[in-house]
């Protein structure tokens, strides 16, 4: 299994690159081309891209790195939502 560090360090710089193409000159990125990009390049399903950009939303990086750090502690490695494929990781 992958080290967890180096598995979000993965995910940071690959979705640096895919909001970096987004932008564009840009001073945002609009949800639309961002959902798109997930699933289309993220494998995400489209549920699970609106889902993830609306936690992002909602919440933003302090409360959900507490919220994964908790997540490693209980053992929960994927939710009962089941947004994304586990078996690819």
């Amino acid at each position: 299994m992958v080290n967890r560090q180096v598995r979000i360090q993965n995910y940071i710089a690959e979705y640096f690159v895919s909001c970096a193409k987004l932008k564009n000159n840009r001073r945002s990125i609009q949800q639309v081309n961002l959902k798109k990009i997930l699933v289309k390049e993220h494998d995400w399903t489209t549920e699970g891209a609106t889902c993830l950009i609306q936690l992002v939303h909602d919440y933003g990086s302090f409360i959900l790195g507490n919220a994964y750090a908790l997540s490693i502690v209980l053992g929960k490695e994927d939710g009962d939502v089941g947004l994304w494929d586990a078996e690819m990781f």
